[in-house]
């Protein structure tokens, strides 16, 4: 994987930092369904940096107040492979320095600031919210659980396995629409405390596919997502 820090694209009087740990975290933020104008690519460069240097300072002041348990010190990044979809993603590097991703294609399809502020704010909510540790504790846990029944049963050593993976996969989603839905609601607080609208920035729901309301589907629909938004944002304001 390449991934650029957003200070080689645009300076931000920052250093870049390496990150080697691929994006296997919290919280991705899908492609469009439908085509969508893109804004001309200066000004999304403009947007975007805008962004990063109102709201990144702010999700790091709230993950000290709420986490100050964890390293607050966000390392954004943007992943510059050519053909990627939209998306956004928290992960962790090497060192565990939070890192949030966009891809470049969901900074050019983004409408407005609003849109990126609330992208921003929900990736680093999931890192103040602990969201990767939670998921691997619950991963390990159905990995142990059904690993263990299949060798009770007295499978073999691959049907043990295969029971160990599907347990951690049932495990590793067994909150994550919960997780989904507390990073919107903290993002939203997030994206109002940076000065932006956090309602407007969820109509990026309105143009990325429904998940709906699947089993063990890793994403809420998105009619419950702005529902929070328009909630969380009434209940701030």
């Amino acid at each position: 994987m390449r991934w650029i820090a957003l200070v080689l694209m645009i300076p931000l009087g920052a250093c870049a930092v390496p990150v080697t740990t691929p994006p296997t975290g919290s919280g991705s933020v899908s492609a469009p369904s439908v085509p969508t104008r893109q804004v001309n690519p200066d000004t999304a460069a403009r947007n975007f940096v805008s962004v990063v240097q109102r709201v990144e300072p702010v999700a790091e002041r709230e993950c000290r107040a709420r986490a100050p348990q964890l390293d607050c010190d966000f390392l954004i990044v943007v992943d510059d492979r050519p053909g990627l979809p939209a998306n956004a993603f928290q992960t962790l590097d090497k060192d565990g320095r939070p890192v949030i991703g966009f891809t470049l294609a969901l900074i050019a399809d983004a409408q407005n600031t609003d849109e990126l502020a609330f992208v921003l704010g929900h990736e680093a909510s999931h890192h103040i919210s602990g969201h990767i540790a939670r998921s691997q504790a619950s991963a390990q846990a159905g990995a142990l659980i059904l690993g263990g029944l299949a060798q009770v049963a007295g499978s073999g050593a691959n049907s043990i396995e295969t029971a160990a993976r599907l347990g951690a996969t049932v495990g590793s989603r067994r909150y994550s629409k919960d997780f989904e839905l507390e990073a919107d609601r903290l993002g939203t607080i997030i994206a109002i405390r940076a000065g932006y609208d956090p309602v407007n920035g969820a109509e990026f729901f309105t143009r990325i596919p429904d998940p709906g309301d699947r089993f063990l589907g890793s994403h809420p629909p998105n009619s419950d997502r702005i529902a929070i938004v328009r909630q969380t944002a009434a209940q701030y304001r």
